[in-house]
């Protein structure tokens, strides 16, 4: 049986550079069902400072997680969505949904 978690060594620190990071977690969260502005993201993520949401969605984007796109042709107003990149995540947040709810009910 391999007992090794890790295909190549530092995956998982890579993966923890974005995943924990407070708040990304929720956008992704929040964003799995339907792409969003980012009033209803400031609204969805409770407590985030604007600031903080502006730097998390700019990371996001830069790693190819989520991608900023216009709402229609005529407007200036864009949306955050998730990309493949993205969408690969949400079993990993799925699982640690999983483990929180086991361990740490109300």
């Amino acid at each position: 049986m391999n007992k090794v978690i890790e295909s190549k060594n530092g995956c998982i620190a890579k993966a923890m550079n974005i995943l924990g990071n407070k708040w990304t977690a929720l956008i992704i969260r929040d964003l799995y069902l339907s792409p969003k502005r980012f009033c209803e993201l400031e609204r969805s993520v409770t407590k985030i400072n604007p600031r903080t949401l502006t730097k998390r969605l700019n990371l996001l984007e830069e790693e190819n997680i989520i991608k900023k796109v216009r709402i229609n042709s005529d407007s200036l107003t864009y949306c955050y969505e998730l990309t493949k990149k993205g969408s690969d995540l949400l079993p990993i947040l799925k699982k640690m949904s999983d483990w929180g709810d086991k361990y740490f009910k109300d």
